[in-house]
């Protein structure tokens, strides 16, 4: 019988300090994560050196958890794997040294994660059947990307962005009209209370493109001129449904240009239930699959990424000790 594969992943782009373990990429033996989230709540958004801070003082009580959750020493993981990009550059510093110490002392192989490819693998967790190839909706607060998961360990991004992110949108919006961060649960929420009843712009490219600036900016203007006047709950449920709709119409395009049936969404606003229940409908009418995380694993966590690190282990690679966090890095690369 084939060994199973054991990997530890370590997730600490943003305000969550993680730590997982995970068998042969789809099985969670562990996964604790420690959030910072009331912390960063009444700066309105993450303070990168806030966020750095809180890092170093919880890595190392989190990686003892997950070992014993997982009731596992280090010497039964046959790799460790980091998140080293992109992300807050301080904040994915403390994760990427505290796996090389790892490694370094436990003479087991490095292997560097990508943050948005652990957000795609994530669907493996939860969905034992997926295979590649797949489109993959890559939405949260600092993507909004297409891209085609050719492989395990192959993707070529179809669209993205041109200026916001999608959850930057929505925190932005909630912002705006007081309702505290993060802001996409909350606008989800009462968004289910309202109705879509106002007329806000949509951005359309020819390509696959996205952009959220110009509804995100009409939003604040709007509540700056009607003021008392908006019924808070339509307003939410106005831009959810534009946003989506945009997200939907290049996700539809870009399955009858690849002529695949299969899509999957990733991403902290993959927790959207609008957004869920709108691709199912998108997915019956146009006869696509749809596949989307458990709701723990949408937002960021360690699980994922050594989901994403398993493939890249049995796929032959490996890191060495000159590996760095790359705020910037692109998928793919």
């Amino acid at each position: 019988m084939e060994k199973d594969i054991l990997t530890l992943g370590i997730e600490s782009s943003c305000d969550e300090t993680s730590v997982a373990i995970v068998k042969n990429g789809r099985e969670v033996l562990s996964n604790i994560i420690a959030t910072q989230i009331d912390i960063h709540k009444k700066y309105g958004g993450v303070v990168p050196e806030i966020a750095s801070r809180n890092h170093v003082e919880s890595i190392s009580y989190v990686v003892k958890e997950a070992l014993k959750k997982a009731n596992v020493t280090l010497e039964d993981v046959d790799a460790i794997c980091p998140t080293y990009g992109p992300g807050l550059v301080g904040a994915l510093l403390v994760g990427l040294s505290t796996a090389k110490a790892m490694a370094y002392a436990s003479r087991k192989p490095l292997v560097g994660v990508h943050h948005i490819e652990g957000h795609i693998a994530a669907n493996y967790i939860t969905h034992k059947e997926l295979k590649p190839p797949y489109l993959c909706l890559v939405v949260s607060g600092g993507h909004s990307h297409l891209v085609h998961v050719k492989d395990y360990t192959k993707f070529e991004v179809l669209g993205k962005t041109r200026d916001d992110a999608v959850g930057e949108a929505f925190d932005k919006v909630a912002r705006t009209i007081g309702l505290g961060y993060p802001g996409g649960p909350i606008i989800d929420k009462l968004a289910k209370e309202g109705t879509p009843k106002y007329n806000l712009p949509k951005t359309h490219f020819e390509n696959l493109d996205f952009s959220f600036s110009g509804i995100k900016t009409a939003v604040i203007n709007f509540v700056h001129k009607e003021g008392e006047n908006i019924n808070i709950n339509d307003l939410c449920a106005s831009f959810e449904e534009a946003v989506t709709s945009i997200l939907i119409e290049n996700t539809v395009k870009a399955l009858y240009e690849l002529k695949i049936d299969k899509v999957a969404i990733a991403g902290g606003v993959s927790a959207n239930s609008y957004l869920r229940n709108k691709m199912e409908e998108a997915g019956k009418k146009n006869n696509f699959q749809v596949y989307y995380p458990d709701l723990v694993l949408c937002t960021d966590n360690a699980a994922m990424i050594a989901a994403a690190g398993y493939y890249n282990f049995m796929d032959g690679k490996r890191s060495d000790w000159n590996l760095n966090a790359v705020p910037n890095l692109k998928i793919g690369e």
